[in-house]
């Protein structure tokens, strides 16, 4: 009789093997198997971490195997089970993998494909098309979309972390750590004892050393040292935690009555500020999203304020960006005066602090949560609904949108709802978070996620005029590697531009994109379909990238970029094109720690091996 060897393999993260009962059939061309216990006599099968083997004996020949069904059945209490993957050697010597990654919970059953990624024009038999329908349709009653927020992007359809599929879920590893690097960030920064002083007057900058203790780095000390110095205020612009609102400015706004005289002392050319500007050496920030904002008054006893500043700055001899004027709000006038360097020390100081004010809350509530959490989120729900796990795409993705649901429906839960942290530490809590979400909806395009694009459209993009500009250096590289690793995969799987329009579920991902996403709104240049293999790999690369790089680049990342443990796709091609992708992330690595050696301000932040695959690893 024939006889196949099975090989399990169990999840290594906490709490992945199980003591249930678990049985496996084969179903191949010419038939399927009986249901077969999987169990070795005085042996604890299913630990985690174990692989294990099986011999699994059948009556009669099944031809090509098609598919493996896995049953689990209680034991004594319901135990989840993480299967990582299954191979199979055939009675002929053929060797098979059927990769998993996935929890079954409960007496449940899950049906595996061999890992060949596969489009579905290329599934010809019915009980493949049948199981690719099925897949999705069960994974569009459990990935639904909802509206957290009027105007915001569509998110998962889950009150709390636990209501979320349970593949989605952070491990208990990952939970845990969430919940103890959460307290821990807390008490390590004391956040207890500074929420009070959030709520009255800060006495001393001391105060502000303890915070800088305790995450103490080369970046951190310089900031301690040096951040009342004009140069770190502006360098921050360029490579700090928000690298991304700084652009040329071509024409001095009305709004900013800024003339010559008041700023001649800091123009070092001789030249006049229309001159400066009209030769690129006039930089601007505008933080007019904050204009209208609401102030928080969760605490009535507290009065809280905002402001929505404009920042004018000047690229002097040493190539350096510097600020040369401040105007607090955005209408002029007697009682919104412009500061100045020359101003009183400490007007001049407390000025830039406002204006640090206003970049705090713009990182935090829309370049860190909405245009990388809350996009990934719309990829990631995207892709569950509309790929089925033997999709290239949703192989190709998967690593880049792991745990992102979870972190943002945790943070849904703690952080930004109604009388989470934001509202205890913010000035833009008790609504005024949701505010700028809503305004800032107006400028997320398909285009500001294109990293060139995004660069050049703020005239940031000549290194000659620019030269400190790392944040820009190196996401250039880092795009370009992804770019070139996505053009790889896309190539592997798609010979022609007709074959990217045929395939309806890469079209139905990217219109759920559009339409759940991007609300339908045709101002976001969100395509509604993807018609070439340039335009897929373009799409691709803005996916994985915004999840990757740009997240580490305003998050500071602890992962690795180019690194899957979980291996979903087994063809030779692909793991050829992610060797050479790694090999092409290694190489600016190699870059980036040159140009920092010796450097006082070095900027790592994109370095490929400090940049997580997700938002949330």
């Amino acid at each position: 009789m024939p006889s196949y060897t099975v090989t399990v393999a169990t999840g290594s993260q906490w709490f992945a093997g199980t003591d249930d009962y678990i049985y496996l059939s084969l179903v191949g061309s010419a038939g399927c198997s009986e249901k077969h216990l999987l169990d070795k006599p005085f042996y604890n099968d299913f630990e985690r971490g174990a692989v294990d083997s099986y011999e699994v004996i059948v009556d009669e020949e099944l031809g090509d195997i098609h598919l493996i069904k896995i049953e689990k059945r209680k034991y004594w209490l319901h135990d989840d089970w993480y299967l990582k993957y299954i191979t199979l050697k055939t009675p002929y010597g053929d060797y098979m993998e059927f990769p998993c990654y996935r929890w079954i919970s409960g007496e449940g059953e899950l049906v595996l494909r061999d890992g060949r990624a596969r489009l579905s024009r290329d599934d010809q038999i019915c009980v493949l098309k049948q199981h690719r329908r099925k897949e999705l349709e069960t994974r569009q009653k459990q990935y639904r979309w909802t509206e957290w927020n009027p105007g915001f992007p569509l998110s998962i359809d889950a009150k709390c972390h636990k209501d979320l599929p349970r593949d989605i879920q952070f491990d208990s590893e990952k939970g845990v750590d969430f919940v103890l690097n959460y307290s821990k960030a807390i008490e390590n920064l004391f956040i207890n004892r500074f929420m009070h002083m959030f709520q009255s007057s800060w006495s001393d900058f001391a105060d502000f050393e303890k915070i800088f203790v305790k995450i103490s780095n080369t970046i951190s000390e310089q900031v301690m040292n040096h951040w009342q110095e004009d140069r770190i205020f502006g360098y921050q612009f360029l490579n700090g935690c928000n690298p991304v609102l700084i652009q040329r400015c071509t024409k001095l706004p009305e709004k900013l009555p800024v003339t010559t005289e008041m700023v001649e002392c800091s123009l070092e050319r001789q030249l006049t500020l229309e001159q400066e500007v009209e030769q690129g050496n006039i930089f601007i920030v505008d933080f007019e999203l904050l204009d209208g904002i609401d102030a928080n008054k969760t605490d009535p006893c507290t009065l809280q304020f905002l402001a929505a500043p404009i920042c004018l700055l000047y690229k002097n001899l040493a190539n350096k960006i510097v600020p040369i004027a401040i105007q607090l709000n955005q209408v002029p006038g007697e009682e919104n005066p412009i500061f100045l360097p020359s101003d009183a020390k400490y007007d001049w100081l407390l000025a830039k602090i406002w204006v640090r004010s206003s970049d705090f809350h713009v990182h935090q509530t829309i370049t860190h949560l909405l245009r990388t959490h809350l996009v990934s989120e719309v990829f990631g729900i995207a892709m569950y609904r509309q790929l089925p796990a033997v999709h290239p795409v949703f192989k190709l993705l998967v690593a880049h949108v792991r745990f992102t649901i979870a972190i943002n429906t945790k943070a849904r839960e703690q952080l930004i709802c109604e009388c989470g942290l934001f509202d205890k530490a913010n000035a833009t809590g008790g609504g005024g978070h949701v505010q700028m979400v809503q305004k800032a909806m107006q400028d997320l395009t398909y285009t500001s996620l294109c990293f060139p694009e995004a660069i050049k459209a703020r005239g940031m993009d000549s290194t000659e005029d620019i030269p400190y500009y790392f944040y820009r250096d190196d996401g250039l590289l880092v795009w370009e590697a992804i770019k070139t690793f996505t053009a790889d995969v896309v190539g592997i799987y798609y010979e022609s531009d007709q074959v990217v329009v045929e395939d309806q579920e890469l079209q139905d991902f990217v219109r759920d994109v559009y339409v759940y996403g991007m609300r339908g709104k045709k101002a976001s240049g969100f395509p509604k379909s993807v018609k070439t293999r340039e335009k897929l790999s373009e799409y691709l690369t803005v996916v994985i990238f915004t999840a990757s790089a740009q997240h580490a680049a305003v998050n500071f990342g602890q992962l690795f970029l180019g690194m899957y443990p979980e291996e979903h796709f087994i063809e030779r091609p692909v793991k050829e094109a992610m060797a050479r992708f790694r090999k092409d992330l290694a190489a600016i690595v190699s870059v980036i720690a040159e140009r920092n050696k010796n450097k006082k301000l070095p900027y790592y932040y994109l370095s490929p091996d400090r940049i997580p695959n997700s938002v949330a690893i």
